[in-house]
């Protein structure tokens, strides 16, 4: 496959699909609608985690001290990925019957809803129980919307990517993810810092909230333009990017899609021990001003979307199984004494994330490309996305919980134990998909 679509117009004219002035689809092309997706995703997801440690324990557990009303702060956060599957297996009912836009359509908006609905909660001052209630049910909406944001692009852009370049094009997608915690951890940086913490905790903080709605509604339409068009439609339908009945996927691909979610478990117990728990730590026990430590995070957020750069390269040349091996390694030792350096002021805070982000761009980047290959062409499609969701359910959804619980309780060098398990998980289910590869 060269680096541009084959036009499958060639001898048409432009109104033949009553679409005209598109012309051939590239791998460019579909990069550019996979990144502003991943992006409004991960803004939503960050703005609510950001908001899980300034925000919710005083507004929603003022009644707990701060380390207990954090951890019942965490404790909603993994109701969002034990929702994504079956909004995931709702979507791909709509998909069948509605049609991709349709069902991207609803989804968009059940998440931009959920989240900025979350803005005009009253807390537990005004409702008492009734506020963290509501709280657990819009978290649970946010994840069952995000089952449907699944748009089957970032399958489209790996199966149309240069043969050579196919490390470089899986790691397109998850540069939403940088960039995503880059504008959430300066916006709430900026209000924090500008605003009094009364006036914060007032209505300050849920102005990023309606931020992501207006985002979602961006990405919606800029991707609607790509997923209905007929040169689009046409591409999903010949590499067999359409939603298939989950049941069918998961009785013919269950094994894959068991080793592709376990596979990418270092990165995915990373992501949330760089970017969650990190604050928590130093907004519980330390007295530096949370601007300055989301400042440093936005910084060392940059540092990773090069690493993801860097990976693309990389993978082309080594393989995409052997640097996610590789960096899972990286990762154990990483988790054997990285913790630490939280506690020794700035400079180690410092260390501890620009590290951690680099070896988080090096996997991140190609977790999701590295085991998707094995699936057979008709389920890819709905096999990738249960697979992220089972993904980002075992890997982070307790990641901040578990991190801080261990922590605060045992130290911060024990919070490094939920890491090293993902990087074992990793290893194993690499370990395993190479020998069934190996038996065929």
């Amino acid at each position: 496959m060269t680096a541009a679509v084959v036009d499958h117009h060639e001898g048409q004219g432009p109104d033949s699909h009553g679409h005209a002035g598109h012309g051939p689809v590239s791998p460019g092309e579909i990069a550019i609608g996979v990144i502003i997706g991943r992006t409004s995703e991960f803004f939503d997801f960050f703005v609510y985690a950001i908001a899980s440690v300034l925000v919710f324990p005083k507004v929603f557990f003022p009644h707990l001290d701060p380390l207990n009303a954090t951890l019942a702060s965490f404790a909603l956060f993994p109701l969002a990925f034990v929702a994504r599957p079956i909004g995931t297996i709702f979507f791909m009912w709509l998909d069948r019957v509605y049609g991709r836009g349709f069902k991207l359509t609803v989804a968009l908006f059940g998440l931009g809803g959920s989240t900025a609905a979350i803005a005009f909660l009253p807390g537990y001052a005004e409702i008492g129980q009734t506020s963290i209630l509501l709280l657990a049910l819009l978290r649970l909406g946010q994840g069952f919307s995000l089952g449907g944001t699944w748009d089957g692009l970032a399958s489209l852009l790996a199966l149309n990517a240069p043969k050579e370049k196919r490390g470089w094009y899986a790691m397109i997608p998850q540069l939403g993810a940088p960039s995503g915690l880059i504008v959430a951890s300066l916006l709430f940086a900026f209000l924090t810092s500008a605003l009094s913490a009364e006036d914060f905790l007032s209505w300050g903080w849920r102005f990023p909230f309606f931020v992501a709605f207006a985002i979602n509604v961006v990405a919606l339409f800029a991707r609607l333009r790509m997923v209905v068009s007929p040169e689009y439609q046409h591409l999903f339908e010949t590499r067999d990017l359409v939603a298939e009945r989950p049941s069918v996927t998961i009785g013919e691909q269950g094994k894959t899609i068991v080793i592709g979610a376990f596979a990418p478990l270092a990165s995915f117990a990373l992501f949330h021990m760089v970017t969650v728990f990190p604050l928590s730590w130093v907004f519980i026990f330390t007295s530096q001003e949370p601007s300055g430590f989301l400042t440093i995070e936005a910084v060392a957020a940059a540092v990773g979307l090069i690493a993801m750069v860097v990976s693309g390269t990389l993978a082309d040349r080594v393989g995409r199984r052997t640097l996610l091996g590789a960096s899972a390694a990286a990762i154990a030792v990483f988790s054997a004494f990285a913790p630490t350096m939280l506690g020794t002021g700035v400079n180690g805070e410092i260390a501890f994330m620009v590290t951690g982000f680099v070896l988080l761009g090096l996997s991140f980047a190609q977790s999701s490309g590295a085991i998707a290959d094995s699936f057979e062409a008709r389920h890819r499609y709905t096999g990738s996305a249960l697979t992220g969701d089972l993904a980002w359910l075992f890997g982070a959804g307790l990641a901040p919980y578990v991190a801080l619980y261990l922590a605060a309780n045992h130290g911060l060098l024990a919070s490094g134990a939920y890491l090293l398990s993902g990087a074992v998980c990793t290893l194993l289910a690499l370990w395993i998909n190479r020998s069934l590869a190996a038996s065929k």
